[in-house]
């Protein structure tokens, strides 16, 4: 039988958008749809370099490709070891090994559901040549610790900020902590295009690399001036956005307060200055408070209508054991894997009456 993960698919989006289908009837006019190099994809660089406050930009076909970019951008390949999240997008696993690397997996923390930081020392090896930060799921990892931890040992950073475009972590927006940043523009994410992806970097050598990787007489991993045109409309509402899907999660949070047997990751990562993304807003789910397993409630939310569901496979319960290296057993990650759901993001732009009918159907 499938993974019910598997056969699960996220509720209608994206929503209908005047300024996108502006921006599409423009593409048809100026002809810029059928272009190699418009002025959309121009735009957009600009306009993410400036939101970042990082001088150079790279446009990819998706989130997937840009981590692998990122990868080959500062040299990691064979022999080298890659420290992750056991709990993580299977496709960053995946990257690594397309590099030759290793990956090397450490446990999340127990209540925020992130990469745990404090095992960092105990992953490092003198093989050890990136890391890679995913914020999951409306919790953030600790990047200060993170990041004097690489700098301390000569490590570099790959922030992967697919789920949380436009957040605020410890200060700065999310993907400038790394040495290179990363977005998704995937179908169901906050900006979405269908597909593509982008890179945020300072330093122009790691781009260099990186163009070496795709100029094959043409980009081999392109996103196209009609992808690139319906993102530009969407970053500018993305504050917007975000400030009403925070303000929602608050309204939700205080709604479930009464509510045994579900921990939103969110209320043990908040700080003064943080300001996660909901992409997707994550809850650690206890069966025995339910009397059910965890995706036997993901059936019957379904079933109501709310889109929660199942989060990640773990990874080192995906793959086999010689793929990859762990410092311990990863009993948080073990547990994650049977006991994490994800609420979908649209609901988050929804009305107090859409939350309500959350709270009512858990109940």
């Amino acid at each position: 039988m499938k993974d019910l993960r598997d056969k699960l698919q996220p509720p209608a989006w994206p929503l209908p958008d005047e300024a996108v289908e502006a921006a599409l009837r423009q593409a048809f006019v100026d002809g810029s749809w059928g272009k190699y190099h418009g002025p959309n994809c121009r735009e957009l660089s600009e306009r993410l370099a400036e939101f970042h406050g990082c001088e150079h930009v790279v446009l990819t076909c998706s989130g997937t490709a840009a981590v692998e970019l990122a990868l080959r951008g500062l040299r990691v390949g064979p022999g080298d070891e890659v420290i992750l999240s056991a709990y993580d997008f299977e496709g960053n696993f995946k990257n690594v090994l397309a590099v030759g690397a290793q990956p090397v997996l450490v446990d999340i923390d127990p209540a925020r559901g992130q990469l745990d930081t404090e095992q960092l020392d105990m992953a490092r090896s003198p093989r050890s040549k990136a890391i890679i930060a995913s914020h999951l799921h409306g919790g953030v990892v600790a990047m200060p610790i993170l990041r004097a931890f690489a700098d301390r040992h000569g490590l570099a950073v790959i922030e992967d900020a697919c789920q949380m475009p436009g957040a605020i972590v410890h200060g700065r927006v999310a993907g400038t902590w790394g040495d290179v940043g990363v977005l998704s523009f995937g179908g169901s994410k906050l900006l979405t295009a269908g597909r593509g992806g982008a890179l945020i970097t300072r330093n122009a050598e790691i781009v260099q690399r990186i163009r070496v990787q795709t100029q094959r007489g043409n980009d081999a991993y392109p996103l196209s001036e009609l992808q690139a045109a319906v993102l530009v409309p969407q970053l500018h509402r993305l504050a917007e956005r975000n400030q009403l899907r925070t303000e929602n999660v608050s309204l939700l949070l205080g709604l479930l307060s009464d509510v045994a047997g579900l921990n939103c990751f969110v209320g043990s990562s908040s700080s003064s200055d943080t300001q996660p993304g909901f992409y997707k807003l994550g809850f650690w789910f206890d069966a025995a408070t339910f009397s059910c397993s965890r995706d036997d409630f993901a059936c019957v939310m379904r079933a109501a209508g709310i889109a929660l569901d199942p989060g990640f496979r773990a990874l080192h319960r995906t793959h086999a054991r010689g793929r990859f290296r762990s410092v311990n057993d990863l009993p948080n990650a073990t547990r994650a894997d049977d006991s994490i759901l994800v609420l979908h993001h649209p609901v988050l732009l929804g009305t107090p009456q859409d939350l309500q009918a959350i709270r009512e159907a858990i109940k």
